[in-house]
C-alpha cells in the first residue's frame, strides 16, 4: 500500500475496562499474519503503567503489547498523551513520551486543544508506515460532559475522519441499554462516525444472543461486527488498569504484593503469577500482609511518600517487619526500593509539598526525588547468579548509600540495585526483570521452586490464540472494509 494510503478504524467502548485495548492486540495480531503493516495508536490514555519506548519515552502499557502484537517495537507516536495520576485530582502529564509536568484536572481540560496537534502530528506520522492503523479510545464517547474539546474518542474521530466501532460489555450486564443509550446521547456529527458495534466478554453460548443482536439492530441501524466470547487468557497479557490485578493461585511459593493506592507498572507482577509453583496474592488495603508468605514484593509507585505514608496507615509496616525477622525475602522494585531506604527527601515538591520522611529503614541507602527523568531500556546480569537481564528504569529519583556497594544486578556496565548484608532485603529500579526466564528461575530456586515457563513465548501464544478467537468471533473482513484513509491533515 502506498504511503499516505492506509487506512485507519477506531475501537471505541460504552465505558472504561471494556476490553477495547484486548480488542485492539487481537486485532493488530489477526491483521498482521493477513500480511498488512499494522500499527496500533491510542490518542489520550490515563494509566500509571508505562512502558519505555527506545527512543527513551514513554507510552501506555497497553500500547506496548499493541505493538508487540503487531509485530514492532513500541513507539512514543502510538500513545501521544499519557496521564499518570497522582493523587485524586492530579496527573503527570506526558506528551510524544516526555514528561511537561502535573496538571490538575481542570487544569488538564483547558490544555487540551493545544494537545490535539499533538495527536494528530503522531497519529499521520505513523499512519504514513502502516497499512491499517487501529485506533483505541478511552473511556466513553457517551460522556458528554467531557465531549468539549476531546482529544480521546469522537473529538479525535471526526478531526482525522476515522471510522467507529462501538463495544459493549456483557459481562457487566445491561449491553443493549449500553449501545442503545450510547446512540441516543451523541450528536449527529458523532453518530456518523460509527460503522458497527460488538458485544465483548459473552459467557455461554453466543447464539443465546441472536435476539439481542436484532434488538440493538432495529434501534440503532448499526451493524453487528461480532459476539466476542470471555477470553480466559486475558490475564496472562500486562493489564493496563489497576482494576484488573487479581491474586492469581498457583503452587507453594507465595508472593504477597500490598495493593499502594498509586501501584505503578504492576506488570512486572504477570511472569510470577504466571508460574505454576508460584501464588501472587494482591493484599487489599485493611487487610494484614499474609504471614506465611515466602516473598513480600513492594512493586512501583507513582507518589512513592504517599505510597510510603499509605502503607503505614494499613500497619502493612509491622507486617513488613515481622517477615523479615522471621528470614522472609523482601524485595522493592523502583518506587518499593526507595521506601525500602533509609530517608526520602522531595526538595522541589515533585510530588507535593517538599519534605523529607524516614523509609522503611531496610537498606543503607537514601532517595532524592529529581526533576530529571530516568526513562532507559537496560540489559545485564543478577549479581548473585550471573543469570542474564532485561528490564527498563522509569523513575524521578536517585538513591545513594553504602548499600549501593551491594548491587543486585550489573547493567550496561554499571552497578545497579543494593542488597542487605544478609541478601534477604533487595531493592532495584529495574522493571521487567522477572520477565527473564533464566534471572526468575533463579529466584525462584531460592524457595526450592523452579521456572516452568518461557514468558516471552507463552506471551506470544496467548496473542496468536486471542487472533484465532477473534477471527472466528469477529468479521475481520468487514472490519478491514469499513476502515478508511483518514481525511488528510496539514501541519
Amino acid at each position: 500500500m502506498a504511503e499516505g494510503t492506509a487506512r485507519a478504524i477506531m475501537i471505541q467502548g460504552t465505558g472504561s475496562n471494556v476490553g477495547k485495548s484486548l480488542l485492539v492486540a487481537g486485532l493488530a495480531r489477526g491483521f498482521l499474519r493477513r500480511g498488512l503493516r499494522v500499527a496500533p495508536f491510542k490518542p489520550q490514555n490515563m494509566s500509571n503503567n508505562a512502558a519505555v519506548t527506545a527512543d527513551g519515552g514513554e507510552i501506555g502499557r497497553a500500547q506496548a503489547v499493541q505493538a508487540r502484537a503487531a509485530g514492532l517495537e513500541p513507539q512514543t507516536d502510538m500513545n501521544p498523551v499519557l496521564l499518570k495520576p497522582e493523587s485524586e485530582t492530579g496527573a503527570q502529564l506526558i506528551v510524544q513520551g516526555q514528561r511537561w509536568g502535573t496538571a490538575q484536572a481542570r487544569a488538564f481540560w483547558s490544555q487540551k486543544p493545544a494537545l490535539m496537534p499533538h495527536v494528530l502530528e503522531s497519529f499521520y506520522r505513523l499512519a504514513a508506515g502502516a497499512d491499517l492503523v487501529l485506533v483505541e479510545g478511552a473511556g466513553s464517547p457517551a460522556e458528554t460532559n467531557l465531549r468539549e474539546d476531546d482529544i480521546a474518542n469522537m473529538g479525535f474521530a471526526t478531526a482525522a475522519d476515522v471510522p467507529v466501532i462501538l463495544v459493549g460489555d456483557i459481562d457487566r450486564g445491561g449491553v443493549i441499554a449500553q449501545i442503545v443509550g450510547t446512540q441516543a446521547v451523541l450528536d449527529a456529527s458523532d453518530l456518523a462516525q460509527i460503522a458497527g458495534f460488538a458485544i465483548n466478554r459473552f459467557r455461554g453460548d453466543v447464539r443465546l444472543f441472536d435476539e439481542g443482536l436484532a434488538d440493538i439492530g432495529r434501534r440503532t441501524g448499526w451493524p453487528s461486527l461480532g459476539v466476542v466470547p470471555w477470553f480466559e487468557d486475558a490475564w496472562r497479557l500486562p493489564a493496563e488498569d489497576v482494576l484488573d490485578i487479581a491474586s492469581r493461585p498457583g503452587g507453594a511459593c507465595k508472593v504477597a504484593v500490598p495493593k499502594l493506592a498509586r501501584i505503578a507498572n504492576f506488570d512486572d507482577l504477570d511472569p510470577l503469577a504466571a508460574e505454576p509453583d508460584v501464588t501472587v496474592e494482591i493484599v487489599e488495603p485493611g487487610r494484614a500482609l499474609p504471614g506465611d508468605a515466602d516473598l513480600i514484593l513492594l512493586p512501583g509507585s507513582k507518589s512513592t511518600i504517599a505510597d510510603l505514608a499509605f502503607l503505614r496507615a494499613q500497619g502493612w509496616d509491622v507486617d513488613i517487619a515481622g517477615h523479615v525477622r522471621r528470614g522472609g525475602m523482601l524485595i522493592g522494585l523502583c518506587g518499593g526500593f526507595q521506601m525500602l531506604g533509609r530517608t526520602l527527601r522531595d526538595p522541589d515538591g515533585l510530588e507535593g509539598p517538599a519534605m523529607q520522611v524516614e523509609g522503611l529503614g531496610y537498606l543503607d541507602v537514601e532517595t532524592v526525588l529529581e526533576p530529571h527523568k530516568e526513562l532507559t531500556n537496560r540489559t545485564g546480569m543478577c549479581a548473585l547468579s550471573g543469570a542474564p537481564t532485561r528490564g527498563y528504569e522509569i523513575h524521578m529519583g536517585r538513591t545513594r548509600g553504602p548499600a549501593m556497594a551491594r548491587p543486585w544486578f550489573h547493567v550496561d556496565g554499571r552497578p545497579e540495585g543494593a542488597l542487605s548484608p544478609d541478601g534477604r532485603v533487595r531493592g532495584s529500579y529495574l522493571h521487567g526483570v522477572f520477565d527473564s526466564d533464566p534471572f526468575r528461575a533463579n529466584l525462584l530456586a531460592e524457595f526450592g521452586q523452579g521456572g516452568q515457563i518461557a514468558y516471552g513465548a507463552m506471551v506470544e501464544t496467548v496473542l496468536d490464540t486471542l487472533a484465532d478467537h477473534l477471527e472466528q468471533h469477529m468479521d475481520l473482513d468487514r472490519i478491514h472494509a469499513l476502515a478508511r484513509v483518514p481525511r488528510p491533515w496539514t501541519p
